[in-house]
């Protein structure tokens, strides 16, 4: 028997084609939109009935500036290194990843907004800020943030991991043994690798490597070719680690470190036998990053990409940090031949590759200065040996991750893998781990004769050389690959079985906020649905056929997809809310986001708000609406949590909305309603819809870990240096975790 779509349901508010969810007829097991769930989580109080004064929302001064709202969202990263009642070393891998935000920060959006401006082709944003003043602001902010990441680093972090045993050596520091034991590192390690480069007309400085350390030298004297320009550079070599642990021999006691640059730099008239080293200093370039390929045919992504990752080492440079001793002369001399302006040198107390001290992690032992290991835990249906399609069909499965274990989803592929009455598996893949498993459960199922469609997204940045990579051992394997639909990037998170029951075909779908990617899973917090709903499955069906094959735009019954009509349907869900606030009855918004910087979707906020609907959000990052606007966004509140797990997850609560519930693959910005393939889904089962609201509940009352922001668009903690006070995710650990 063939597998047929299900009939539509009969119940259907509006035409869906018009972006509006129908709502099916359902169990009273199931969602109702006469049973609110909020009943149990604290309801909407009723508004009074009123009529609103016209405003033009489109005003620029209703909206917070995306990039320097992203700056600060980073700065509540850095401001977790400042925190006692973390674990030293997550304090310092906190101040890392700070430096890693920053340098993709550069890499992508600043990088963006100086093309803008070498073509001439500013364009203000909502906020009516043109590229030019952004740009001057954001190198202002940077700088302040930098010099307070090194006193954090220098003041604060280095002595309390000296206090702990744990010491970088700096040069001034070595005595007689080190020295030595440098030494030899220096002419056994280094010396055989590196390339100096003296800077002549014959040798013209060199093309450096994004984000690559390196050294600028004043030299005197000539070289045996009789040559005295005076310059060089030294690369340091990539091959080598940034931080090298001196062995037990030479320092006993304790985990002792020096940086390969105070090696370099001890040593570095070894490079030049015969001259004098006067000045020595490290520097590093950031570069664009971003790939541009807006005119390739979709059967030219994967060779056209594997050119561009090439060229990303080498983009247009768009920002320099040099040592804090490094003399005007050199730093002018560098921002001459990067194209730089003054204003985009950044001078650092330290040493200038941070994000490469990440290392450290994996070269201490020491758990009592990290976060408590935990082990997600697994619903007993789902376990080990568990039949999970047979789990599924018996009942939706709702996992959030990390808390709950990611292995579930993995054990299905691979329970599908070896299913003889699998037929077809199709998913997408966006992010997945190095050496994915899932990769290899999909390849073993083309290998054993299934269908097998993966639709992976090539343009994933920063992932596309092990995208193209997957790609490659799937097409190996008999799998059918496809790249997407080209102008935008896959974003959904779908995972469809076709399994022959008895003597019908029965579909199975997982869906979720996240990335397939499971050490991800163990960092990032995200909702994962496993349903066999004949209506949910039937709908990523035709969202998968839509990608792979040619037509007109679909109408799914119950999912919601951009680009089509997901801005559409969220926009007719908040209308609702006003309306019903206009109403005098209860109205209420929450969601849950990693941004939100869509202007349409903004001014429904505020027209919702200013008609007295009440609304919540966790936004993460960036926040482009304003609060505290009298008459405008008074009815508003904006919380970020920031903590031991990226906040990742997406999820939409409207009060009177059809099905209440949505999680979602897609923040509310431009790029994931515009162009971007994003699938929300609802949330059917009353008991998984109620323990969301619950866990959004959590996040955003929580005072251990989370920031409000302020009307003039800063963030302010709550209570967050408070060591009494639990945080949300700690809170959940304990409750979902089994430790």
């Amino acid at each position: 028997m063939s597998l047929q779509t299900p009939k539509k349901p009969l119940a259907v508010i509006v035409d869906n084609s018009k972006g509006v969810l129908p709502t099916p007829e359902r169990s009273s097991s199931e969602l109702s939109p006469a049973a609110p769930i909020v009943e149990k989580v604290g309801e909407a109080e009723p508004c009074v009935t009123k009529k609103t004064v016209p405003i033009d929302f489109s005003d620029s001064s209703f909206y917070q500036n995306r990039e320097l709202s992203y700056l600060e969202f980073n700065l509540r990263v850095l401001s977790q290194a400042k925190i006692d009642k973390h674990p030293l070393i997550e304090r310092l891998v906190f101040l890392l990843i700070f430096s890693s935000n920053l340098d993709e920060f550069y890499e992508t959006r600043v990088s963006g907004l100086k093309k803008q401006l070498d073509f001439g082709r500013q364009r203000p944003g909502p906020d009516d800020k043109y590229p030019e003043q952004v740009l001057k602001e954001i190198h202002e902010r940077v700088r302040i943030a930098l010099c307070e990441q090194y006193k954090i680093l220098n003041e604060r972090l280095f002595p309390a991991l000296a206090a702990e045993n744990i010491r970088f050596h700096h040069r001034n520091q070595w005595n007689a043994e080190l020295i030595e034991w440098t030494k030899d590192y220096f002419f056994d390690e280094v010396l055989p690798v590196v390339s100096p480069l003296g800077l002549d007309p014959a040798h013209p400085f060199p093309r450096l490597v994004n984000k690559s350390l390196n050294f600028i030298l004043s030299l005197d004297g000539k070289d045996a070719f009789g040559r005295d320009s005076g310059l060089a550079i030294v690369p340091a070599p990539r091959s080598l680690p940034r931080l090298i642990k001196v062995p037990k021999s030479i320092i006993p006691e304790g985990d002792n470190f020096v940086f390969l640059s105070s090696i370099i730099h001890a040593f570095v008239d070894e490079f030049f036998p015969g001259m004098t080293v006067t000045e020595c200093h490290q520097f590093r370039v950031t570069r664009n990053s971003d790939l541009e390929m807006s005119n390739v045919e979709v059967e030219d992504v994967a060779s056209a990409l594997q050119g561009e990752l090439h060229s990303r080492r080498f983009g247009t440079a768009s920002k320099l940090e040099v040592g804090m001793e490094c003399p005007t002369e050199l730093t002018e001399f560098l921002l001459q031949r990067f194209n730089l302006t003054k204003e985009e040198c950044f001078t650092l107390d330290g040493p200038v590759n941070l994000q490469r001290l990440t290392a450290l992690t994996d070269m201490v032992d020491r758990p009592d200065l990290r976060f408590p290991k935990f082990s997600p835990s697994t619903p007993k249906a789902l376990q080990e040996g568990a039949d999970i399609f047979s789990a599924v069909e018996k009942e939706d499965q709702l996992l959030l991750h990390p808390y709950q274990s990611f292995i579930p989803i993995i054990d299905w592929v691979r329970q599908a893998a070896k299913d003889p009455a699998v037929l077809s598996i199709k998913q997408t893949l966006y992010r997945t781990n190095e050496s994915s498993e899932l990769v290899e459960a999909l390849a073993e199922a083309a290998r054993n004769g299934k269908e097998v469609t993966v639709c992976i997204e090539l343009r994933a940045r920063f992932d596309e050389k092990e995208n193209i990579q997957f790609a490659s051992i799937l097409q190996e394997a008999g799998a059918v690959v496809v790249y997407g639909v080209m102008g935008y990037k896959t974003h959904a998170k779908m995972l469809l079985f076709v399994r022959r029951v008895g003597k019908s075909l029965k579909r199975y779908a997982h869906l979720g906020t996240g990335n397939y990617h499971r050490k991800n899973s163990l960092l990032y917090t995200d909702y994962s649905l496993m349903t066999a709903d004949e209506i949910v499955c039937a709908d990523v069906h035709k969202v998968f056929q839509q990608i792979t094959g040619m037509g007109k735009k679909i109408h799914p019954d119950l999912l919601i997809h951009a680009p089509f009509n997901l801005r559409k349907s969220l926009i007719k869900l908040i209308v609702a809310e006003k309306l019903a606030a206009l109403e005098g009855k209860p109205a209420r918004i929450l969601a849950k986001l990693n941004s939100l910087t869509d202007p349409e979707i903004i001014k429904e906020l505020y027209a919702a708000s200013q008609a007295g609907v009440q609304i919540d959000l966790i936004v993460r990052g960036i926040s482009c609406l304003k609060i505290g606007i009298p008459e405008v966004s008074e009815n508003i509140r904006v919380v970020s949590v920031v903590g031991r797990f990226l906040e990742h997850s997406r999820v939409y609560y409207f009060l009177n909305g059809s099905h209440q519930v949505y999680c979602a693959s897609a923040d509310w910005m431009e790029r994931n309603l515009s162009n971007r393939i994003e699938v929300c889904f609802p949330i059917l089962k009353k008991k998984h819809a109620a323990r969301i609201m619950k866990e959004m509940e959590l996040h955003l009352n929580d005072v251990g870990q989370s920031w409000e922001l302020m009307a003039d668009g800063s963030y302010k903690g709550r209570c967050i240096e408070s060591a009494k006070s639990d945080d949300v995710q700690l809170k959940l650990l304990r409750q979902l975790s089994q430790s």
